[in-house]
C-alpha cells in the first residue's frame, strides 16, 4: 500500500443538484460512462447499451443482496421518548446489532416500545396516536459511535415484525420519499440482510439480463450483506488509520468454480459494484477463490494489489468515501481525479440513484495501481 495517503486528497467539488433524488423511470436509462485506465479514454453512452462494451466469455459478478425494511421508529417505555434504531447485523433469531439515534437516551436495560407503522415522527401512519405495543427492543449492550446491542420481544417472527413496521433505510442524502421501495433493491434481490442497496446493480433490467447472457456474457452472483459502514464517513485524517466495518458474504461452491474457471482462461471477471468486488477480494486465498461464507473488513485504497477482479461497474461515489478510494486504487488516483471532474462537467447524476460508470480494466493490466497520490 501507498504511505501516508490524506483523505482529504479524495476530496471534490460536487454540485448538489447533481445528487440524484430519486431513480429515473427506467432502470436502464441511466447514463453511462465507460472509462479504459489503460489508455485513458472516457466514452459517453447509456446504461442499456452496456452490451456493446462486453464480450461473449466475460464473466458480471452480482450481489444478490436483498435490503431489509431495517429502520425502526420507537419511543421509549419509561418517558415516551422518541427513538430510531437502525438494524446493522443480526445475532440470532431476535438479537441485533443497531444504531441508535438519539443514543444517549438509550442505556443498558432501556426499552423501546414499538406501535404499528411508526413514521419517522414516532406517530402512527394510520392513526392519530402511537396505539398499542406491537413489541418492544430491549438494549442488551452499549458500544461506540451510537452502536447499540438489542433483544427483541416480539408477537410474530423477525421477519413479519420488519416487514410491518420497518422502513427501507434511504441514505441521508437522500431527502424525498421514496414512492416505490422495490427501486431501491435489484431485480435480482433475494438474499435478506442488507442495510443498503448494492445500487450498481439498480441499473439491470430483467431484458437486459436475458440479452446479457443471449451474447455469451456470464452471469454469477455472490452475497455480501451491506452494513452500518456505508453510512460512516472516514474521521481519519491518514487513510490508513481507517477502520472498516466487518460484514459477511458467502460464495457458493459452483460460483467459485466458474470464476476460477475464467481466470484460468483468460477471461474478465467484472464486478457489479465494489460490494461484489470486496467480495470477490475477500474470498481470495493462495491462488484461487474459496468457496464459502466469512466476515470481512477489507479497505481497498491506492497501492492495493488486484488478486481477482478485471474491471467494475459503479456508480460515482461520496467526496472522501472508501469506495471513491477503492476506485481510485483501480484505475489511478489522478485518471479517477478526471474522470469525476468530466462527469461533474457532464452533468452525471451522483450516488444511490445516479448514473453508473464501467472501468473497463485495471490500470497496469495485471495488479491495482501502486501509485500514490
Amino acid at each position: 500500500m501507498s504511505d501516508s495517503l490524506l483523505v482529504t486528497e479524495f476530496d471534490y467539488e460536487l454540485p448538489p443538484e447533481l445528487i440524484a433524488q430519486h431513480p429515473l423511470p427506467d432502470r436502464d436509462a441511466s447514463r453511462l460512462l465507460v472509462v479504459s485506465p489503460n489508455d485513458e479514454t472516457m466514452v459517453h453512452g447509456s446504461f442499456r447499451d452496456i452490451g456493446e462494451f462486453l464480450q461473449p466469455g466475460d464473466v458480471l459478478v452480482f450481489n444478490n443482496s436483498k435490503v431489509l425494511p431495517a429502520r425502526l421508529y420507537g419511543y421509549k417505555q419509561d418517558t415516551g421518548a422518541k427513538v430510531e434504531l437502525l438494524l446493522t447485523k443480526r445475532f440470532g433469531a431476535y438479537e441485533w446489532e443497531a444504531m441508535a439515534k438519539p443514543a444517549k437516551r438509550l442505556k443498558e436495560g432501556s426499552v423501546v416500545l414499538f406501535s404499528h407503522a411508526m413514521d419517522s415522527t414516532g406517530m402512527s401512519k394510520s392513526a392519530g396516536s402511537s396505539g398499542s405495543s406491537i413489541g418492544k427492543a430491549i438494549i442488551t449492550g452499549v458500544g461506540p459511535e451510537g452502536l447499540r446491542t438489542v433483544r427483541f420481544e416480539l408477537q410474530s417472527s423477525m421477519e413479519e415484525f420488519l416487514h410491518h413496521i420497518g422502513q427501507m433505510p434511504l441514505p441521508p442524502y437522500i431527502h424525498e420519499p421514496l414512492e416505490e421501495p422495490d427501486r431501491y433493491q435489484t431485480v435480482y434481490a433475494k438474499s435478506e440482510g442488507s442495510v443498503a442497496a448494492p445500487t450498481a446493480g439498480l441499473h439491470f433490467t430483467e431484458p437486459l439480463l436475458a440479452q446479457l447472457r443471449a451474447q455469451g456474457v456470464e452471469l454469477h452472483f455472490v452475497t455480501l450483506h451491506v452494513g452500518i459502514g456505508t453510512f460512516r464517513p472516514v474521521t481519519a485524517d491518514r487513510v490508513e488509520d481507517h477502520h472498516m466495518h466487518s460484514e459477511t458474504y458467502l460464495v457458493e461452491k459452483d460460483v467459485a468454480a466458474a470464476i476460477n474457471k475464467a481466470k484460468s482462461e483468460g477471461r474478465r471477471v467484472i464486478a457489479v459494484g465494489t460490494t461484489a468486488l470486496r467480495t470477490l477480494e475477500s474470498a481470495h486465498q493462495n491462488g484461487v477463490l474459496m468457496a464459502g461464507t466469512g466476515d470481512t473488513d477489507i479497505f481497498i485504497y491506492p497501492g492495493y494489489r488486484f488478486q481477482v477482479i478485471d474491471a467494475l461497474i459503479t456508480n460515482f461515489h461520496l467526496p472522501k468515501s472508501t469506495l471513491l478510494m477503492l476506485v481510485s486504487a483501480l484505475m489511478g488516483t489522478e485518471l479517477t481525479r478526471r474522470v469525476y471532474a468530466e462527469a461533474v462537467r457532464q452533468r452525471y447524476r451522483f450516488f444511490s440513484f445516479g448514473d453508473a460508470m464501467f472501468i473497463t480494466g485495471r490500470r497496469d493490466g495485471a495488479h491495482g495501481t501502486t501509485d500514490s497520490v
